[in-house]
């Protein structure tokens, strides 16, 4: 009978499997021939298949029931195991809970007793005995700074100043001083990441200075320092482009230091000295008396003295940065020549007065100017990086508006003074009969000759702002004059009664008077005198045409009650009975 191993050894197929089972049975298959063949045997044989099936199906599903079984059980072993590894995890959470504290008491007993070693003085333990050790006694030391920091100052400084110099800026010092280079090389790669690496840079600059200074000329024996020093940095630290630096510095202060203590005190003097110097000098020359005026100061003057005298201030400023303290500043002065140039203006009323005030506005502006020039050329690039920056340019625009403030004020009174001179020219050249003359048709000049004087007074004025200001300055200032001077002409026409052939006169100086505010190049100042122009017109319009030029494009927007006032200018006002078209 076929075993289930040969039944099997290759791919399962019913109808040969059934080939080759009445094969091998005897009397099951061809063998014989037909007399051999038992039905019987055959019949017997798939029947004891059938039986091998059905012992086979419950076998199999005995082990499935097996199988199921151990399922759970390695299941119930899974979660056991889960539960015993939580409950290690958890024992050694709480082992490393109460092994922490220790370890870091242990840590701190230890801290402690170093700490205790520093403070008498002594230090006995091998970690600083022992020069093998000196990266395990860096960090002590290092944690040991730190707790020192927390202690208060007036009781333990000496052994906060013991911990900071440590053992390992004297183990530097005393190789250095042995030539032991690998040595120094080792304390100074351990001194790196700690704040003792600043001190061994000082120590070891100071050590290389001592016996440096063998010749007469200190200066050849410093270069020799350098040379020598430079050559070796490169073996000792890691980062040896400090040490040279570090080492100019302190030469140039030990050679120095005496010329550098009192430098600003010296610097200071000179200049005040030499800027009252120069002051004296110009007012000799312009042989002025210095007074006081109000409060005042003398900056923008001595800038003026300056672009004369060609005293260099950028190398001052210069030397004053590189030398001095960052955050002094020096002061500000109010200008005395400003407060001069107040004082000198003339009042109002005064008859022929020489305007210089324009002047000082124009040397002004030019002095500005260049001080503006040298605060931007050699004091900025100075104090950029300075705490004191903001205060300096606070201090700037404080001075600057000083210094506009008494600039308007000097043009105000100006221009009154202009408007004065003008009311005296219009008093003392505009006659009465002017504009009403005795002899109506005989009247042949073109305009007044105070319009004539006004006119040229006022061509000299506008040319003399422009000279003296830029800008829009130029513009606010004439703009300003125009509005006055239109006011000016408006009240002095209302002054007077008109004939026909006397407004026909009004109206030409008016004429004369737009054309001289052409010069003044304001849009506004223009308008105004055309709409003064226009109104002039009233003065010889024909009775029934009045009301017609009244409503016209110049003279609609004015209020009624100005049309009505020049109307009332005319010599035959009320024979006309012109006042029923302002009704």
């Amino acid at each position: 009978m076929a075993t289930m191993a040969e039944l099997f050894e290759e791919a399962f197929v019913a109808d040969e499997y059934i080939e080759r089972l009445v094969w091998r049975t005897p009397g099951g298959g061809s063998r014989g021939g037909p007399e051999a063949f038992d039905p019987k045997r055959l019949l017997e044989e798939f029947q004891q298949c059938q039986k091998e099936a059905k012992e086979f199906a419950k076998k199999v599903q005995e082990l499935q029931k097996s199988n199921q079984v151990f399922f759970q059980h390695l299941q119930e072993l899974d979660e056991h195991i889960s539960y015993v590894a939580t409950k290690v995890s958890h024992l050694g959470d709480q082992l490393e809970g109460v092994n922490t504290p220790r370890q870091r008491a242990v840590q701190a007993q230890k801290l402690m007793k170093y700490f205790n070693e520093f403070l008498d003085g002594e230090l006995k333990s091998d970690v600083f005995t022992n020069s093998e050790k000196i990266k395990e006694a860096a960090d002590i030391i290092q944690k040991l700074h730190l707790i020192a920091q927390e202690l208060p100052f007036d009781r333990f400084s000496e052994v906060k100043s013991k911990i900071a110099k440590c053992q390992l800026i004297q183990e530097f010092t005393t190789a250095q001083r042995r030539g032991e280079i690998s040595r120094m090389r080792e304390v100074a790669a351990v001194l790196l990441h700690f704040k003792g690496y600043s001190l061994c840079v000082d120590v070891y600059t100071k050590q290389c200075k001592v016996g440096a200074y063998l010749r007469n000329d200190i200066f050849e024996d410093a270069a020799i320092l350098c040379q020598r020093v430079n050559k070796r940095v490169g073996d000792i630290f890691s980062n040896p482009e400090i040490v040279p630096a570090k080492l100019i510095q302190n030469l140039i202060k030990s050679i120095f230091i005496s010329y550098l203590e009192n430098y600003v005190e010296v610097e200071t003097r000179y200049l005040k000295s030499r800027s009252a110097m120069i002051l004296q000098c110009y007012y000799d020359s312009k042989n002025h008396q210095k007074r006081s005026i109000g409060t005042g100061g003398i900056q923008d003057l001595k800038e003026r003295i300056r672009q004369h005298t060609n005293l260099p201030l950028g190398p001052t400023f210069e030397r004053c940065h590189r030398l001095s303290d960052p955050s002094d500043l020096p002061g500000n002065h109010i200008d005395y020549a400003l407060e001069t140039g107040l004082a000198g203006i003339p009042s109002s009323d005064s008859r022929n007065a020489n305007l210089y005030f324009l002047d000082v506005v124009q040397q002004a502006n030019t002095i500005f100017h260049l001080f503006d020039k040298q605060f931007n050329d050699h004091l900025m690039p100075l104090i950029s990086s300075s705490p004191k920056l903001s205060e300096c340019l606070q201090k700037k625009k404080g001075i600057i508006e000083q210094m506009e403030m008494k600039l308007d004020t000097g043009i105000d009174r100006t221009l009154n003074c202009m408007i004065g001179q003008m009311k005296h020219i219009l008093a003392a050249e505009q006659k009465k009969t002017d504009f009403k003359p005795e002899d109506e048709n005989n009247v042949l000049i073109q305009y007044t000759n105070a319009c004539v004087k006004v006119c040229a007074y006022v061509r000299k004025q506008v040319e003399k702002i422009k000279n003296s200001m830029d800008g829009k300055n130029v513009d606010t200032v004439l703009m300003e004059l125009g509005v006055r001077f239109h006011r000016l002409i408006y009240e002095h026409l209302q002054q007077y009664s008109y004939s026909y052939m006397g407004g026909m006169l009004a109206i030409c100086d008016v004429a004369e008077y737009r054309k001289c505010a052409k010069d003044f190049k304001i849009p506004m100042v223009l308008h105004l005198f055309d709409t003064l122009h226009a109104l002039c017109n009233l003065l010889v319009v024909a009775p029934d045409d009045l009301k017609q030029v009244c409503s016209g494009e110049q003279l609609a927007n004015l209020d009624k009650n100005i049309l009505h006032s020049f109307v009332q200018l005319c010599a035959d006002y009320r024979s006309a009975r012109l006042a029923r078209h302002f009704n």
